[in-house]
C-alpha cells in the first residue's frame, strides 16, 4: 500500500455526496488534502481552493507552514501574498507544509489538466530537491533558518513525508498524476537514494547495537540533537516507527536496510509499554479538555515519546527543560499539548511477518561463508553490516587466524574482542576511509573512579590480534578522560593504523604482555599513550594537540621493557610549545626514545616526575641518538638517561618483543 494510501486510511475521510460536491470548509486543510481522490477536485470549491494553494507558493517553490488554504481570501489578502513572492522566510516541510500543498495540486491536476497546478507542483520537486543537504537529510526550514531549524529533521515525520513523495515519483506509482522529466527523475532517484542513506548513517547505536532514531540530529556530527526546550537528545519511539515503515516500503532492500530495520523491530519490542492506555476527556458538548494515562491490563502496547539514549528509560518535559519521570509531573499545557505516547509501532510490529516473508529475510543470526574469512560492509555487500556483528560470530579460541576484512565506511560502534576471541585480524580497506569511531567518556559512562576503562572504542582483550589499514577513533573531543583503543592482550601488533583522541587516546594494559605498533599515526592531549604492557612503537607518528605529556607508563617494577619509541617522528599542533615526553603513572615507569625526530614543542628537561620525587630514583627515562629541536639532551632532568651504542643495542625487537612476536605476525 502506498503511503498516500496509507494516510487516507488514518486521516479523517471526508464523505463525498453523490454528486461529489460535499463541503470541505469545516474540515482541516490536512484532512483535505489526504481525502481520497474523486469529482470532488473538479468542483468549484476545490478549484478555488487551488487558486489558494497557488497563491501561497513563494517562488522558491515552497509553502509556509499552519495555512488553512480552504479559507477564502479578500482582495487584500490576494494582493498582499502576491507582494510574498519572492520572499523565503518561513518556507518549510515542517507540519506538512509543502507536501500537502503538492499532494492536493495532483489530486486536482487529476481532474483538471491545468499547467500551472503541473507548474506549480515541479517548483515544489525542485525545492525539496535545493533543500536537501549532502549527506541525505533536510532541514525543517529551507532556506535556513538560525538554531534548531538546521536540525536533519524526522520530528512529526517531516523528512519521511518528503521521501515518500519521492518515492512515489521515482517509482512511478501512479499515486501522483505529475510525472517529472527524466533528468529530474534522475535527480529524485539520487536524492531518494541519499536520503535512505541519511536514515541508515543516523540510526542510534546503544553499546554499539542498532536501536532507533531521534526527533532531530545535528546536520554535521548526525548525532541525536535538542530542538525545543522539551525536545532534548532521545530516542523517539513515534518517528522511528513511521521510518521503519518507509524502509519496509522499499522494493528489494539492501542488506543495510535489512539490518537496520531488523534492529529496530528488536528495539521496538523491547521498550513497548503494556498496561496502560490513552484516556481523552472531553466535556459536556464533547470538547476535549484533557487526557490521561490510565492503567488497562487489555491497552494496547504503547511507546514513549522520547527515551533515553542510554538506556530506552521514558521521560517527560515541560517547558523548562527539566526531565521528568512521569507525566504527571509536568504542567497542563504540556501533558495536554503534546503526544507523549504512541502507538504506531504496533504498525511496524504486525507489519514485519509479512515483510519478513517477502524479503526472505532470516531473524536467525546470520552465519559468514567463511568463518575464518569474513567481510564488514556499510552497503550490506558482506557478511555483516557492522564489526562487532562478525566478532560475535568468530570462533572461539580458533585453530588458525581470523581475518575480518572491513570495507571502507564509518562505523559507529564500539567494538569489543573478547579474550576468546584469539587470532582475530581486522583488516581495513584503507587507513583514511575505514572508520571505527564512538564517543564514550569518563563522565558519559559515570560509572566511578575507574570510569576511564569503560570509554574505548575499541576494546582487544584476545590474544593474537592484529589490525592494519584502519582509523580508531575516540569523537568526544576535549572532554577528559577518553580511550580509543584500549589493548588488554598480549601479542598484538597494529600496522598502518590512525588512533585518533585527546586524553588517554591508547591505553595499553596487561603485565608482561607485548605490543607492536608499526607506521601508525597516534595523537592526542594528556596521557594519549598509557599503561603497563611493554611496547613496542616503530616508525610511528606521535602528535600532541595540547601543551601536556605524551606517555604516562605504569610499567610493573620487575619487567625490563616499557614503551620504546624508534624511529618515530613526535609532531604537534603549530600552537603547541610545551610537551613533555613522558611522566609515570606509576613508580616505576620505563620509557624510552630512540633514533627519534623530536619537534621543537619538546620542552627542554623532556621528563616530569608527576610530584613523586621518589619515581625519580625507580623510573627509568631514557633516549639514543634522538635529532630534532626538541632534543636538548644537556638540559634534560638529570634523573634521565642518554644511552650509549653498547646500551642502546639492547633495545631491539626480539630483546623486546620476545621470539615468539615476528615481524611478519
Amino acid at each position: 500500500m502506498s503511503y498516500f494510501k496509507f494516510a487516507s486510511s488514518v486521516v479523517l475521510i471526508i464523505s463525498l455526496s453523490v454528486l461529489g460536491h460535499a463541503q470541505v470548509l469545516n474540515k482541516s486543510w490536512g484532512s483535505i488534502t489526504h481525502q481520497e481522490e474523486g469529482p470532488w477536485f473538479a468542483t468549484e470549491e476545490a478549484k478555488a481552493i487551488a487558486e489558494n494553494v497557488l497563491l501561497y507558493q513563494r517562488d522558491i517553490g515552497g509553502w509556509p507552514k499552519n495555512i488553512q488554504m480552504q479559507n477564502p481570501l479578500n482582495t487584500t489578502e490576494k494582493a498582499a501574498l502576491i507582494k510574498q513572492k519572492n520572499s523565503t522566510k518561513e518556507v518549510t516541510t515542517d507540519n506538512g507544509a509543502t507536501i500537502q500543498e503538492m499532494l492536493y495540486l495532483s489530486k486536482m491536476y487529476r481532474q483538471i489538466p491545468d499547467p500551472r497546478y503541473k507548474e506549480a507542483f515541479l517548483k515544489g520537486v525542485q525545492y525539496l530537491l535545493e533543500a536537501q543537504y549532502n549527506n541525505g537529510g533536510w532541514p525543517q526550514f529551507y532556506p535556513l533558518k538560525k538554531g534548531y531549524y538546521t536540525h536533519i529533521t524526522y520530528n512529526d515525520d517531516s523528512m519521511v513525508n518528503i521521501l515518500r513523495l519521492l518515492q512515489a515519483l521515482k517509482d512511478n506509482t501512479e499515486t501522483l498524476s505529475i510525472k517529472p522529466s527524466p533528468a529530474q527523475l534522475q535527480k529524485i532517484d539520487v536524492a531518494f537514494n541519499k536520503g535512505i542513506d541519511c536514515i541508515l548513517k543516523t540510526q542510534y547505536k546503544q553499546n554499539g547495537v542498532l536501536t532507533a532514531w531521534c526527533a532531530q540530529h545535528d546536520e554535521k556530527t548526525l548525532k541525536p540533537a535538542k530542538a525545543r526546550s522539551y525536545e532534548l537528545p532521545s530516542l523517539s519511539g513515534k518517528e522511528s516507527a513511521n521510518i521503519v515503515l518507509l524502509l519496509m516500503s522499499i522494493d528489494k532492500p539492501s542488506e543495510a536496510i535489512k539490518n537496520a530495520i531488523n534492529h529496530a523491530v528488536t528495539w521496538f519490542d523491547a521498550t513497548k509499554i503494556l498496561g496502560l492506555k490513552r484516556e481523552f476527556i472531553r466535556d459536556e458538548n464533547g470538547k476535549f479538555i484533557d487526557k490521561q494515562i490510565v492503567k488497562d491490563e487489555n491497552g494496547v502496547p504503547l511507546w514513549a515519546r522520547f527515551m533515553e539514549l542510554e538506556d530506552n528509560t521514558p521521560f517527560f518535559c515541560d517547558r523548562d527543560g527539566i526531565k521528568k519521570a512521569t507525566i504527571d509531573e509536568i504542567g497542563d499545557e504540556r501533558r495536554r499539548g503534546y503526544a507523549w505516547y504512541t502507538d504506531i509501532p504496533n504498525k511496524v510490529l504486525e507489519k514485519y511477518p509479512e515483510w519478513l516473508a517477502i524479503n526472505k529475510v532470516s531473524t536467525e543470526n546470520k552465519s559468514p561463508k567463511n568463518a575464518y574469512n569474513m567481510v564488514v560492509s556499510k552497503d550490506g555487500t558482506g557478511d555483516f553490516t557492522n564489526i562487532q556483528d562478525a566478532i560475535y560470530a568468530a570462533k572461539a579460541i580458533p585453530a588458525q587466524r581470523v581475518i575480518i576484512h572491513v570495507k571502507n565506511g564509518v562505523y559507529n560502534e564500539k567494538v569489543h574482542v573478547f579474550s576468546w576471541n584469539t587470532k582475530i585480524t581486522l583488516l581495513g580497506e584503507s587507513q583514511e576511509k575505514t572508520i571505527i569511531t564512538f564517543d564514550d567518556f569518563f563522565n558519559k559512562i559515570n560509572l566511578g573512579r575507574n570510569s576511564t576503562f569503560h570509554t574505548a572504542t575499541v576494546l582487544v582483550e584476545g590474544d593474537d590480534f592484529i589490525a592494519k589499514n584502519l582509523t580508531i577513533e575516540n569523537a568526544s573531543g576535549d572532554v577528559g578522560q577518553a580511550v580509543a583503543l584500549s589493548v588488554n592482550a598480549n601479542r598484538c601488533f597494529f600496522e598502518n593504523c590512525k588512533l585518533l583522541g585527546f586524553q588517554d587516546t591508547l591505553y595499553t594494559a596487561g603485565e608482561g604482555f607485548k605490543q607492536y605498533f608499526k607506521n601508525c599515526y597516534i595523537e592526542g592531549g594528556t596521557d594519549f599513550i598509557f599503561g603497563e604492557a611493554t611496547v613496542l612503537f616503530e616508525s610511528c607518528t606521535i602528535h600532541s594537540k595540547t601543551n601536556s605529556y605524551i606517555t604516562a607508563a605504569s610499567t610493573p617494577e620487575n619487567q625490563e621493557f616499557g614503551y620504546v619509541f624508534k624511529n618515530c617522528k613526535i609532531t604537534a599542533n603549530n600552537e603547541v610549545n610545551a610537551v613533555y615526553l613522558g611522566r609515570p603513572w606509576r613508580i616505576y615507569a620505563k620509557t624510552v626514545f630512540v633514533n627519534c625526530d623530536l619537534g621543537k614543542q619538546i620542552k627542554p628537561e623532556g621528563w616530569h616526575n608527576w610530584s613523586k620525587p621518589e619515581a625519580e630514583k625507580t623510573s627509568f627515562y631514557a633516549e639514543y641518538h634522538n635529532s630534532g629541536a626538541g632534543f636538548q639532551p644537556e638540559h634534560r632532568v638529570k634523573w634521565s638517561h642518554q644511552l650509549s651504542k653498547h646500551e642502546a643495542k639492547k633495545y631491539s625487537f626480539k630483546n623486546i618483543l620476545g621470539n615468539n612476536f615476528s615481524k611478519n605476525h
